[in-house]
């Protein structure tokens, strides 16, 4: 029993790491007031290219940087319709949405073509931090992981650090806040959220590389399964702050990896309900806490300084 809750705990720990990179990355935007909601896409076009790069190169680390930069290439796209042409957030977001999907099922048949046997790839190996992994229990939870585990940490630690530690990061919030007032007093907003989206993007590309190289070490299409249109909800749940988004991703990992392990040890209950806990999860948190939850001022809101309204 013991043995099975050191298992468990270090699958939530596992599991939270998409949910953590993906809602970096959208919180990242949503301070500038970008909201992004193709992290479903982007994803799926991270895990696909991600998976290619590294199955031809044989390099999972030429695969990340490969998913970042697509990635980043979709930030940098919903940036210049939202910020230049001053088009709809959510409708340009779902449009890249439907493309990134559309591409993750496009690239691998171009590529690789119809096999019968799924090619696949190396997945990362846990790497175990000297001394501190010997800790009995809590090392071989928290110390042996692989090392994009490590770095949700970091990540989160460090997006703390600039956001309220910083002056970029009070110029950063500002623009989210009043971009009219952040502009007046010289930030430039434009290059703001070209900056914020980009990088945004970009994580929430590796979060969809990480699936492939983590989970299976092949891509199966929808192999993100709604988690990027979790993370919008991860997004509003921990209030558009770093350490709470991180703390809300360990909630929705524990149900995912409870659906899961009650579907395993044989559940009477129907296996397509298990597989709906996650987002009735979601639902009920929302209910509970959205009126609560902090939010960007301008999130989904184009700044246009010549006209000077946002």
């Amino acid at each position: 029993m013991f043995d099975q809750m050191i298992t468990f705990t270090k699958l939530i720990l596992l599991t939270m790491v998409p949910f953590v990179l993906a809602g970096q990355g959208t919180m990242l935007a949503g301070r500038t007031g970008v909201f992004i909601v193709a992290q479903e896409g982007i994803m799926l076009v991270g895990a696909s290219i991600g998976f290619l790069v590294s199955y031809l190169s044989g390099s999972l680390g030429l695969g990340m940087l490969a998913a970042m930069a697509m990635g980043g290439l979709f930030g940098l796209i919903l940036a210049y319709f939202t910020t230049n042409l001053n088009l709809d957030q959510f409708v340009v977001g779902l449009a890249l949405f439907f493309v990134g999907l559309g591409l993750s099922t496009l690239l691998p048949k171009l590529v690789i073509g119809v096999t019968l046997t799924p090619p696949l790839i190396p997945t990362l190996q846990n790497i175990p931090v000297p001394l501190l992994s010997k800790i009995p229990v809590l090392g071989e939870i928290f110390f042996n992981q692989n090392w994009l585990v490590y770095l949700s940490v970091l990540l989160t630690a460090f997006f703390y650090y600039l956001l309220y530690r910083t002056s970029f990061g009070l110029e950063l919030r500002s623009v989210g806040e009043n971009s009219q007032a952040a502009d007046s007093l010289g930030v430039n907003v434009r290059r703001m959220r070209y900056l914020t989206t980009i990088i945004g993007c970009m994580i929430i590309g590796l979060a969809g590389a990480y699936l492939p190289m983590v989970y299976t070490g092949l891509f199966t299409e929808g192999m993100v399964k709604g988690r990027g249109w979790l993370t919008i909800a991860l997004a509003f749940f921990g209030g558009w702050s770093p350490h709470t988004i991180f703390y809300a991703s360990l909630f929705f990992a524990g149900i995912e990896v409870l659906a899961y392990r009650v579907q395993v040890i044989g559940s009477i209950i129907p296996y397509q309900f298990l597989l709906m806990m996650p987002y009735i999860a979601t639902i009920l948190v929302m209910i509970f806490t959205f009126g609560r939850a902090h939010t960007p001022a301008l999130l989904g809101q184009n700044y246009n300084r010549e006209k000077r309204t946002m």
